[in-house]
């Protein structure tokens, strides 16, 4: 068992570096709220990280924002649950409407490796960090 926990923190740690990467080739990255972007902090990814969930927009209005800041990719990282879902599906058709390249891979690549261990990003740096004490 843990060599399947070894290998399941090199693919998690794998996706963060793709992030920490991604986030300095001026990329917009979309979370929920604050504590969604202060676990990216804390995993050392920078960039422009933006809160859909702060202020009482709705996620049109949040499209509508990174629409005028022009960015040359959007990177959707909302949570797991049904809202994140549906709000992933929802701001990838608008920003795609209006020509903004969306990337869900990365999303989809830590939804697929922590199944229904993880449900919201906040969570992701002390999952990753349970992991590691289990190996």
């Amino acid at each position: 068992m843990s060599t399947h926990l070894n290998e399941k923190v090199e693919k998690i740690e794998g996706v963060i570096a793709k992030l920490v990467d991604e986030s300095t080739k001026r990329k917009t990255i979309v979370v929920e709220g604050k504590k969604d972007a202060e676990t990216l902090r804390e995993l050392g990814i920078g960039g422009l990280v933006v809160t859909v969930k702060t202020g009482g927009k709705s996620f049109l209005d949040i499209a509508s924002e990174i629409e005028l800041s022009a960015p040359s990719e959007v990177i959707l990282l909302l949570d797991f649950d049904r809202r994140g879902r549906e709000g992933t599906k929802l701001l990838r058709q608008s920003l795609e409407r209006v020509k903004i390249k969306v990337n869900v891979d990365i999303w989809l690549e830590l939804k697929a490796l922590t199944g229904h261990e993880m449900q919201c990003i906040e969570s992701l740096f002390s999952y990753l960090q349970n992991l590691r004490k289990k190996t």
